[in-house]
């Protein structure tokens, strides 16, 4: 069997990690470091003190959203304080891994030195606007990964390493009854289009809960386009736990996903899965690489074809859509996947 390696995991600053109900990113890095454990490497977590994990555990300040709660609002650098220091950590003990993990933003790649060929960087949102390509540009022989082969089309040959899907562990969620009515889970934000589902579920006479908290940046878009729409068959509930979000969904016939932008994965989307809800979601983004058509999900082209997937919804089995997450979106191969990049990466070393 080959050696355990010594692997740091890098997680952004914001959100504690694991984090409670809002944090996808988070999310992943702590199911991947708790993986990673289970499977006898050597882990080292770099996050923000309030994390929690089984593996070694490096720190410098609590998260962002740990400090807003005890000062309230705060500098607009704060978020760039707290990756310097955590940087700053990862410089000190940067000889001690075989392999860095980095999850965060940009600065990681001026910190990882002659060591970063023995680094992977994990972009956790879209790589077509001007920030990433200026970046990409700099550090053109920084290896990413990317998370969706759509993703990927964005990302310089020079940097891609390779495509790893999202996982969960298949304990987290479990299969549910279904029900007549269907789920929304996302931010209020018009690139989620909370909206959009509203309209869809109330087109094809079935009631719908939201979930997710209302987007910091643009929060009119709820109070504007979102808020006149609900009623009693549309029903805003605010952000979620993993014991609500069980519910929610397993108690769904359908998640929908109108996304209005290029989703690099969607992880709500295989929680979906993991409670046999189907998925219908637009075709933008990694759709089409997570919802297998006509097993898992419908993905659609407008609201018309959304409605009209809703009236067949009930022609998919349902544990057949949680056999295809087991089959396809484990935590376990995720981490899978990932140790064979690092292994990649630090034999071209």
């Amino acid at each position: 069997m080959p050696a355990p390696l010594r692997i740091a995991q890098v997680a952004p600053v914001i959100y504690p990690t694991p984090p409670g109900r809002t944090g996808g990113t988070e999310r992943v890095v702590s199911d991947l470091t708790e993986t990673l454990v289970a499977m006898g490497h050597d882990v080292t977590l770099i996050a923000p003190s309030d994390s929690i994990t089984t593996a070694q555990h490096l720190s410098a300040h609590p998260s962002l959203r740990t400090l807003e709660q005890h000062h309230g609002t705060v500098a607009p650098g704060v978020p760039a304080a707290l990756e310097a220091a955590q940087l700053g950590i990862l410089r000190r003990y940067l000889d001690r891994f075989d392999m860095v993990h980095c999850h965060g933003e940009f600065a990681h790649a001026a910190v990882l030195g002659d060591r970063i060929g023995c680094s992977l960087t994990t972009v956790h949102w879209r790589l077509d606007e001007l920030d990433r390509q200026l970046f990409f540009r700099s550090f053109p022989d920084l290896p990413v990964a990317a998370i969706s082969a759509a993703q990927a089309r964005d990302l310089p040959r020079s940097n891609h390493a390779g495509i790893v899907h999202h996982g969960i562990p298949p304990e987290r969620f479990r299969a549910g009854p279904g029900g007549r009515g269907v789920a929304f889970i996302g931010r209020m934000t018009d690139q989620k289009r909370p909206d959009v589902a509203i309209r869809v579920a109330r087109a094809a006479g079935r009631p719908i809960w939201l979930a997710g908290g209302i987007d910091v940046g643009n929060p009119r878009y709820f109070t504007d386009s979102v808020a006149p729409l609900l009623g009693d068959d549309a029903v805003h509930v605010g952000e979620v736990d993993d014991r609500a979000k069980q519910a929610l969904l397993g108690e769904a016939a359908a998640l929908l996903f109108p996304i209005d932008w290029p989703e690099p994965f969607g992880l709500v989307m295989i929680e979906a899965m993991a409670c046999g809800t189907p998925v219908i979601a637009w075709d933008r983004g990694s759709a089409r690489e997570v919802v297998e058509q006509g097993v898992t999900g419908f993905v659609v082209g407008s609201e018309d074809e959304a409605v009209a997937a809703l009236e067949r919804i009930e022609t998919l089995d349902r544990a057949r859509v949680r056999e295809r997450f087991e089959a396809r979106f484990t935590a376990r191969r995720m981490a899978e996947d990932y140790v064979a990049l690092y292994r990649q990466l630090i034999a071209l070393r």
